[in-house]
Order: C-alpha cells, then structure tokens, then sequence
C-alpha cells in the first residue's frame, strides 16, 4: 500500500469517527419523545436517549403513602401551573415507593406537559450542560436522580449543589429535581465528623465537616420521608397487586404464602409484594388453576 493510499484510509477512518462523534453530541431528541435518559460512554460527549418504553405504574397503585403522594401532587401541579414549587427529597428504606411515585406522578401529568430526563449520579456532573438544553423549550422537566448517595471521596454531589442553589446562574423556571434515595443526608456522617464540634453561648456548632455534608439535603425544598409498611399494610399491596394480574387474593394459603415471602426478603415493602404478587400468579396459571 502507497503511502498516499494508507493517508486517505486513515483520514477516512478519522472522518468516520468525528462524524460519529458530532452526531451523538447533536441528536438530542428532544423534540420527539416525552421522556429521556442522559447517557456517556466510552468517552463521548452525553446525549440524551429518548426512552419509549415506560413503567406503567399509577399514583392509584401506589397505597400507604397518602402524604408523601398528596405533597409530591401537589408540588408538581404548581410547577406545571407555572407557581413556585420546589426541588424534592424522596429518602427512606428500599421499596417504599419512593421512585414509583416519580414515575406515576410523570404518567399522570404527561399529558399536561410534564417531561422527565432521568440522571445517574455519575453523570450530575453534566447537570449545568443539559440544563442549558431544556433551558427554554415548551414543557416542564423533571430532571430525576434515582437512588442517590455519594461516597465521602465523590466530588459529584457539588456539581448537583450548584444546580439546586449556589449559581450565579439561576436555574430555569421549567426545570425541577425529583431526588430519591435510601438516606436523608446524602453524604455518609462518620463519628469523626462530631469531634469538630465547639459549644458557642451554650449552644452546639456542628463542625465544618458535617455543614458540608448536611448542606446538600437541605438544598432541597421539599423533604418527604417513606417508612417501612406494617404486615396489615403490605398484605393490602399483596392483595391489590394480585387482583390487577386477575388473581384470587382472599384466602390462608394467599396471606401464610406472602408472609413467608416477606420473611424470605426481609422486607414487608411495596417492591416485596408486588415481586410476591408476579410469582404467585405466574404459580396459579402455570399450574392451570
């Protein structure tokens, strides 16, 4: 192969992988879809990927969390309504309900305008950059970090600070963040942390460690926690779960089975009795009863 041969063959090679690479910066989607997540890999500038399959779930389904669900309603009808509302917390044990009730306030109000773009904490780094995507486009977005927590060596949760309050720049009237995660304070708190603290006229001042460590929770202007369902509540879930898959949901063997399913997860939560509710109807249909 000629030298000129092998140049234009790595030229186009080149040219091939920038044209990649300028599409996946410029394809955005934002015009065709209703809800998307931000993706980046492989060292690429990120993008957002329409999402076209959704959760089906409903804020009806959603049971024994009246005043979680009735706040979070009522906050995101403000924001659609184009009134004050605020970025939200959503912390408490695993299976609660916490990202359900995201995802059934987003099927509930999409036909009103409501859009949703789902970050993963790695990526809140690029909250600025697609916050100046959306900046003033029809619709309101729910900008959603799910499960989120941050290592005491992850630098991320500042770039999320910034966003909530702590910019020059303010953040869009469109925009909102829906947040859940399994503690209140977002930063782990270590014992460590309290030997900084100093009495000042008889009160107790945290030390600067834990200031910055509470300080990003408390960006957020609306706090609502989830607890542990009780047996009488989780069986509920069971039984309304097992009517909407079109199963029999009274009985001993129904109830002795969830229990022992609950007991087997170690957990009696909303996520437990639906998973409980799938596998005893795929049981009763396998066997053709």
């Amino acid at each position: 192969m000629s030298d000129a041969e092998q140049f234009f063959r790595r030229a186009e090679a080149l040219v091939t992988r920038l044209e990649k690479l300028f599409a996946d910066r410029t394809a955005p989607a934002i015009d065709d879809g209703i809800a998307w997540r931000w993706r980046k890999s492989d060292g690429r500038p990120g993008r957002l990927q329409a999402i076209t399959r959704f959760n089906p779930i409903a804020l009806d389904d959603l049971r024994h969390i009246d005043e979680p669900k009735a706040e979070m309603e009522r906050n995101t009808r403000q924001f659609l309504a184009g009134l004050p509302a605020n970025n939200a917390l959503l912390w408490g044990p695993r299976g609660t309900g916490k990202s359900s009730l995201v995802k059934a306030l987003f099927n509930a109000y999409a036909k009103d305008g409501l859009r949703l773009i789902e970050v993963e904490r790695q990526h809140l780094v690029d909250l600025p950059e697609i916050i100046e995507l959306i900046d003033g486009r029809p619709g309101r977005y729910v900008v959603f970090c799910d499960d989120l927590s941050f290592d005491e060596q992850d630098s991320t949760y500042r770039a999320l600070k910034v966003v909530l309050d702590g910019s020059v720049l303010s953040t869009p009237d469109n925009v909102i963040i829906y947040a859940t995660s399994n503690r209140r304070h977002l930063v782990p708190e270590r014992l460590r942390d309290n030997l900084d603290a100093k009495p000042v006229d008889g009160e107790i001042h945290q030390g600067e460690a834990v200031e910055e460590k509470i300080s990003l929770s408390e960006r957020f202007g609306l706090w609502l926690s989830f607890h542990p369902f009780r047996q009488d509540d989780y069986l509920d879930i069971v039984r309304h779960w097992l009517a909407a898959l079109g199963v029999a949901s009274e009985g001993e063997e129904v109830t002795r089975a969830a229990l022992q399913w609950a007991l087997l997860h170690g957990s009696r939560s909303g996520r437990a009795a639906q998973q409980f509710a799938r596998d005893w109807a795929g049981r009763i249909a396998l066997a053709g009863k």
